[in-house]
């Protein structure tokens, strides 16, 4: 069965990074063209361009712009207007370092009628996993941190009411770094939103790196410690076994007591099962790093079930070749430490200490960086709303850290469901992709939440064919607002989330 294209498009997650995508421009005229002289605080229009109407678009306005907050800030920005606009305004967080406008992410929005916008977070590269631009240059790293957001909040928010009129409602959507945006947003400009959505949020910054620091180190801690790619699809198809469906999706990784045991070696190694050195590398990854000195966690380990596959620990955590060097989480730590923490670009993050550096780091960092503060109580006071999703199978952020991130709130607040509720995927991968579910209707909710009071109880998740939305529909599933989780009615058809309940856990 075919979805409406509308629903496609609301639903596909947002990349880790952004495509810049070539579209048809023609000259602007009469509105769009006058942006050019709109007047901005330390910012400017650069140029407005009418961009013609396409099969994934409506025509709209195209107006790019810079803020210049401090004399070391390029911050650059777009702002899009579509014809028939339908007065509402969504701004996308970008991933990883960032260093590009999120255009992919921006194109889901105006196709539904809503005025967009991005910036590249104040620096340009075309590399989201590069930090060189921070080196020795604070101001850039304040403007990445947080400053970018709001500048380019507050520019497009003007562009928009000189266009035409303000918007009725603001939202934010990010995931990846766009999630720790995302909640940036929601703690450091309460005001500035009435609906966001947090995706698998990177917001645990400085813990985040220092764990992948970890991860490496482990990975390296004897010759025979990296996990290869072989051994991470037995170790998935071991951990499905043991705990997942017929679909291979672990619908619930917190009662899943995978045992990776039951295929230890039992003399030498072979392809069929794992050796000493590897299982004792599995058990510190799932657990998570661990301060040395106090055993407290630094951040939450990963959960079993996204090893395996182009996009799983071989691309994120383990890496394809020996030591695990050329995957992401080494490159995203070594940049962060060598370019921002220390200042060297030579510096070994084997070398890192889990318990001075890592209070050196927070001590430096954690302001600039982190969007982990517990304290939501000026956006519930202003009305926002929040959702917030993580895929369990997350191979580049913890899917656990969004559990204790929640759970901090809900210490801090009490009962946060009025105002912020946050939906685990199974078997969905890093903002996307996986054996799970993994495109998520977050957008139509938030909206319903924010303009017509509907909390959502469950949000609509599917899974297509090939994970295209342009083709078939495999099956839907609700995602049930945590600590419930969805259940099998036991009579409907198991490839429509009608089937299934959301139940609350027992105890």
């Amino acid at each position: 069965m075919k979805i409406l294209g509308w629903i496609a498009l609301i639903c596909l997650p947002l990349a880790v990074s952004s495509t810049v995508l070539s579209q048809p421009a023609e000259p602007a005229s009469g509105k769009c063209a006058g942006m050019t002289s709109l007047t901005l605080p330390h910012a400017a229009i650069n140029g407005a361009v009418m961009v013609g109407a396409a099969a994934n678009h409506p025509a709209y306005c195209r107006i790019s712009g810079s803020a210049h907050p401090t004399s070391d800030s390029d911050i650059r920005f777009e702002v899009w207007i579509p014809e028939n606009w339908n007065g509402r305004y969504v701004q996308y967080g970008n991933g990883g370092f960032a260093g590009v406008i999120p255009e992919r992410g921006m194109l889901l929005g105006i196709a539904q009628g809503y005025a967009v916008a991005g910036t590249d977070d104040g620096h340009q590269t075309t590399d989201n996993t590069d930090a060189s631009w921070a080196l020795n240059r604070p101001e850039k790293q304040i403007d990445f941190g947080y400053r970018a957001l709001k500048e380019t909040t507050d520019a497009a928010k003007t562009i928009i009411a000189a266009y035409g009129a303000a918007p009725k409602y603001s939202y934010f959507f990010g995931c990846s770094d766009g999630g720790r945006e995302a909640m940036m947003e929601a703690q450091r400009y309460p005001n500035d939103f009435n609906g966001i959505i947090a995706g698998d949020p990177a917001n645990h910054w400085t813990h985040l790196l220092a764990g992948a620091a970890a991860g490496v180190q482990v990975l390296n801690r004897t010759p025979g410690s990296w996990i290869s790619p072989t051994k991470l699809a037995l170790i998935q198809a071991e951990a499905v076994k043991q705990c997942g469906d017929a679909d291979g999706v672990i619908q619930d990784p917190l009662t899943c007591h995978f045992q990776p045991s039951k295929i230890r070696c039992t003399s030498g190694d072979a392809p069929n099962c794992l050796t000493n050195a590897e299982l004792a590398t599995l058990t510190a990854i799932y657990r998570g790093a661990i301060n040395p000195r106090t055993h407290e966690k630094v951040i939450s380990g990963f959960s079993p079930g996204g090893e395996d596959g182009p996009n799983g620990w071989g691309r994120w955590i383990s890496g394809q070749t020996p030591g695990g060097k050329d995957a992401l989480i080494h490159a995203f730590a070594a940049n962060f430490f060598r370019y921002i923490v220390f200042a060297d670009p030579g510096y070994d993050i084997m070398k890192l200490n889990m318990d001075s550096d890592v209070a050196m780091t927070d001590a430096k960092f954690a302001s600039t960086f982190n969007s982990y503060d517990p304290d939501l109580s000026a956006f519930k006071a202003r009305g926002g709303k929040l959702i917030h999703y993580h895929g369990w199978a997350d191979p580049a952020i913890p899917a656990m850290d969004s559990i204790d991130y929640y759970k901090s709130v809900q210490a801090r607040m009490g009962n946060t469901s009025d105002f912020y509720r946050l939906f685990m995927a199974p078997g969905m991968l890093h903002c996307g992709g996986g054996p799970g579910p993994n495109s998520l209707a977050t957008l139509p909710a938030i909206r319903a939440w924010v303009e017509d009071g509907k909390a959502p109880d469950r949000i609509m998740a599917t899974k297509y064919q090939d994970d295209d939305a342009a083709k078939l529909v495999v099956r839907t599933r609700p995602l049930c607002a945590f600590p419930a989780f969805a259940k099998w009615d036991g009579k409907g058809d198991r490839s429509k989330m009608e089937s299934f309940r959301c139940i609350e856990p027992k105890g």
